[in-house]
C-alpha cells in the first residue's frame, strides 16, 4: 500500500479541521443554547437510564458513538451537561454504536453523516452573515458541526486504508494459538486498530474480513472488538485537549467506563463466547467457532473456486459455497451480538458506579487554578425542602458569585503588567471566560431566586429576595466592567501605545482603591451578610475617594495633553481605564447600600 506524505499531511489537516469544528460548535453553542437548551439537555438527563436512553438515540441516528462523545464533551465544555450527567450519555452511545455493527453485518453498509455536512455550510452562509447575533452565532454552530464531521471523515479516509488492504494483516494468523496470550495479543490490535482508523464501525469490518477469511477464530475476533471499545475512546479524548478541565473528565470517564468493563469481560471470556456461539449457532447457520475447520478442510482450489464469485458451479461446489457463506453470516451475527450484549451488561452495571468514575476522574485530572468552568456550588436546580432554606443556600451562592468578580479584578492588574504576548492572550481569554460565567451565574441565581418567591414568605424574606436580585445584577455589572477593562488594556496594547511612569502610578493607585472596594464587598457577602455602620462608612469613603480621583485625574488630563506630556493616544486609553473604575466603585457601593437598607 502506498503512502505517501501528501497523505500524511492531509492527515494531519483533517485532524485539525476536526478540532477546529470542535472549538467553534462548543463555542458556538454557549452563545447559542441559553437556558432552553440547557433545560432540555437537563431532562432528558435528568436520571441514569434517561441519560442512557438518550446517549441510545443519538448515536442510534448519526451512527457514530465517536460523533456522540465527541458532542457529548462538547456539551460539558459549554456548561450544558454536569460530569455525571455525561457519563450516563456516554454509556448509552456505546450501545448505540452497536446499531452501526448490525447494520455492516445485515446489509454491508453505513450512512455517514459528512456526506450533508458541506451542504449543512451552505445553509448556514445566510446565518453568518446575518445582522442578527442570535441567528449568527445559529450559523457558527452549523458551521463547527459540519466542520467537525469533515474532520472526522477525513480521519477516516486519509488514514492508513488497512480495511482496503486486509491482506497487510493476514501475519497474524502465526499468533492465535497461545491461548489467553493470543487474546491479549489481539484485544492490543483492535485498540491500535480504532486508534489508527477513528472508527470501531471500520476496526469491526476489518474484523470480519479476518475472521470470515479463516485467519482468525471467533474468540480472537471477539477480542479485537473488546480491543475496539477501548480504541474509540481517543477521539473523544483528542476533542477535550483544548476543553476545560470538566471535558477533559467526561472523555477521560468514557475510557476508564470501557476499560474497567473489558476487565471483568476478560474474566469470562471464554464462557461467555461460547454462549454466544450457542445461540448464533442456533439459527441453523452453523456455529461460528467452526469456520476455520470448515475452510482449512477444504482444498485450496475448492476454496478459490467458491469465493471467487462464479455464478457457474456444480451442485456440489455451489452447496459448499452456500455452507461457506452461511458460516461467515454466522460469525458476523456472532460478533455483532457479542458486541451489543458485552455494551448492555457493561452499562447496566457500571451504570450503579457513574459517580465513583466521577470521582475517580476528578482525582486523576486535578483540576488547575487556570481552570475555571460555570458550576454552581450552593444551588441546583431543583428547589430545596423549604424556601427558607433556599434564601440561605442563594446568599452562599452569592458570595461566590462576588468572590469570582474579585479574582477576575486581580487578572485585570496581571494583564495590565503584563508584556509577555503569550501570557497576555492566555490571561485576556481567562478573564473572557469568567465574563461568560459571570453572566450565566446571574441568569442562574436570578431564576433560582424568581421560584423561591414563588413559595409560601415572610414579608422579610420577600424583601430579603428582592435586596438579593438588586445585587446579583450589581455584581454582574462589575464583571461587565472588569471585561471592558480587559478590552481598554488589549486596545492599548493593540496601538502600541506606551504610558509614562505618571499615568502607570495614577491606574495603579486607582486600581488599589477599587481592590479595596471589592475586597470590602465580597468579605460583606461572604460572611453574614449583615453590615454595621463602621463597614459601611468604610465603603462609601473609598467610592468619594474614587470619585474625587477620578476628578483629579479627568482635569489634569486635558492640562498634560496641552502641555505634551503624553500624546493625545495615550490620553484617551487612560481615561477610558479611569471611568470604568469609576463606574465599577459605583457598582459596588450599590452592592452595599442594598445590604444597609435590607437590614432597615
Amino acid at each position: 500500500m502506498n503512502y505517501s506524505l501528501l497523505d500524511f499531511f492531509t492527515l494531519i489537516g483533517s485532524l485539525g479541521l476536526f478540532l477546529y469544528g470542535m472549538k467553534l460548535m462548543s463555542e458556538a453553542l454557549q452563545k447559542v443554547a441559553g437556558e432552553k437548551l440547557r433545560n432540555i439537555l437537563t431532562a432528558m438527563t435528568k436520571n441514569r437510564v434517561m441519560g442512557v436512553f438518550t446517549g441510545i438515540l443519538i448515536t442510534a441516528l448519526i451512527q457514530s458513538s465517536s460523533a456522540t462523545t465527541v458532542m457529548v464533551v462538547s456539551f460539558v465544555n459549554a456548561g450544558l451537561l454536569t460530569l455525571v450527567q455525561s457519563i450516563t450519555v456516554i454509556m448509552g452511545a456505546n450501545i448505540g454504536t452497536t446499531v452501526t455493527a448490525w447494520i455492516i453485518s445485515l446489509f454491508g453498509f453505513k450512512v455517514s453523516i459528512a456526506t450533508i455536512a458541506v451542504p449543512l455550510i451552505a445553509v448556514a452562509i445566510p446565518f453568518i452573515f446575518s445582522s442578527n447575533n442570535h441567528r449568527r452565532y445559529w450559523g457558527e454552530f452549523i458551521i463547527g458541526f459540519s466542520l467537525l464531521f469533515l474532520g472526522l471523515e477525513g480521519l477516516k479516509t486519509n488514514a492508513p486504508d488497512l480495511n482496503a488492504n486486509p491482506d497487510m494483516l493476514a501475519f497474524v494468523q502465526n499468533y492465535t494459538d497461545m491461548g489467553y496470550l493470543s487474546v491479549l495479543l489481539f484485544l492490543f490490535i483492535g485498540t491500535l486498530l480504532t486508534v489508527i482508523v477513528q472508527s470501531s464501525s471500520a476496526t469491526m469490518a476489518i474484523t470480519l474480513i479476518m475472521c470470515a477469511n479463516g485467519w482468525i477464530p471467533f474468540e480472537l475476533a471477539a477480542a479485537m472488538v473488546l480491543g475496539e471499545n477501548i480504541g474509540t475512546t481517543i477521539t473523544a479524548n483528542i476533542a477535550a485537549i483544548p476543553a476545560n478541565v470538566s471535558a477533559k473528565r467526561a472523555a477521560f470517564s468514557h475510557l476508564i467506563f470501557n476499560v474497567f468493563g473489558v476487565i471483568w469481560m476478560l474474566c469470562l471470556f471464554y464462557p461467555f463466547t461460547r454462549m454466544i456461539a450457542y445461540f448464533v449457532g442456533q439459527m441453523d447457520m452453523g456455529d461460528p467457532r467452526d469456520l476455520i475447520a470448515f475452510s482449512q478442510s477444504l482444498p485450496a482450489e475448492t476454496m478459490k473456486a467458491i469465493t471467487a464469485g462464479s455464478e457457474q458451479l456444480s451442485p456440489e461446489l455451489t452447496q459448499l459455497r452456500d455452507q461457506y457463506l452461511n458460516y461467515q453470516i454466522s460469525t458476523s451475527y456472532a460478533l455483532s451480538l457479542f458486541h451489543t450484549t458485552f455494551n448492555i451488561l457493561n452499562t447496566f452495571i457500571m451504570i450503579w458506579f457513574v459517580k465513583p468514575i466521577a470521582n475517580l476522574v476528578s482525582i486523576i485530572i486535578k483540576k488547575k487554578e487556570s481552570d475555571e468552568e460555570f458550576q454552581l456550588k450552593y444551588i441546583s436546580t431543583g428547589m430545596l425542602s423549604t424556601s427558607e432554606l433556599s434564601i440561605l443556600q442563594a446568599w452562599k451562592e452569592i458570595g461566590l458569585y462576588a468572590e469570582r468578580t474579585q479574582r477576575m479584578f486581580g487578572m485585570v492588574r496581571e494583564l495590565y503588567k503584563e508584556n509577555n504576548e503569550n501570557e497576555f492572550v492566555k490571561i485576556y481569554s481567562r478573564i473572557e471566560k469568567y465574563e461568560n460565567i459571570c453572566d450565566r451565574m446571574e441568569i442562574e441565581i436570578a431564576d433560582y431566586l424568581s421560584k423561591v418567591a414563588d413559595g409560601r414568605l415572610s414579608n422579610i424574606s420577600k424583601h430579603k429576595i428582592h435586596t438579593m436580585l438588586r445585587i446579583v445584577s450589581e455584581i454582574e455589572s462589575v464583571g461587565d466592567s472588569c471585561f471592558n477593562l480587559a478590552r481598554i488594556i488589549q486596545r492599548k496594547r493593540n496601538d502600541k501605545t506606551e504610558y509614562t511612569d505618571y499615568i502607570n502610578d495614577n491606574i495603579d493607585l486607582m486600581f488599589n482603591l477599587v481592590e479595596g472596594a471589592i475586597y470590602q464587598m465580597t468579605n460583606t457577602l461572604k460572611s453574614d451578610n449583615s453590615l454595621d455602620m463602621d463597614e459601611f462608612n468604610r465603603s462609601v469613603n473609598i467610592e468619594s475617594e474614587i470619585n474625587n480621583f477620578r476628578n483629579q485625574l479627568k482635569n489634569q488630563n486635558a492640562v498634560n495633553v496641552n502641555n505634551r506630556d503624553y500624546d493625545y493616544l495615550a490620553s484617551v486609553t487612560y481615561m477610558d481605564t479611569i471611568n470604568e473604575c469609576e463606574k465599577m466603585g459605583d457598582y459596588v457601593i450599590n452592592v452595599m447600600e442594598a445590604l444597609r437598607e435590607a437590614e432597615k
